[in-house]
């Protein structure tokens, strides 16, 4: 038996559309992918790289509220973020095309 992933608290459907979307399709899945992994097939099935997205997925695998993320812990979160961003959204642009990318200026490839 399989649980919906919008049963993890602070995930809802637009989550579990997203990561159906990425081929995770229960809670159980998902947690046993972890956050990291889970965020990389999301981003590689066109899902708009979105920092507080990242945070929110990996207090939700751990129990937390998604405001309970702070300080040297976000900036930590936020490194691995990029790291993931990085590997999965800008790879093989030059870093003027990554900055201008975070800025919202070039879109997404489709495909």
């Amino acid at each position: 038996m399989s649980t919906p992933i919008s049963s993890i608290r602070n995930l809802g459907p637009a989550m579990e559309e997203a990561c159906a979307r990425a081929g995770i399709h229960s809670a159980e899945e998902l947690r046993e992918i972890g956050a990291d992994d889970a965020y990389a097939k999301l981003l590689k099935s066109g899902t708009k790289p979105h920092f507080i997205g990242y945070y929110v997925l990996v207090m939700a695998l751990q129990g937390r509220p998604w405001n309970d993320c702070k300080g040297k812990e976000k900036a930590e979160l936020r490194k691995r973020f990029d790291i993931l961003k990085a590997g999965n959204v800008d790879k093989g642009r030059s870093e003027l095309e990554r900055m201008l990318n975070q800025i919202g200026v070039i879109e997404r490839p489709l495909g």
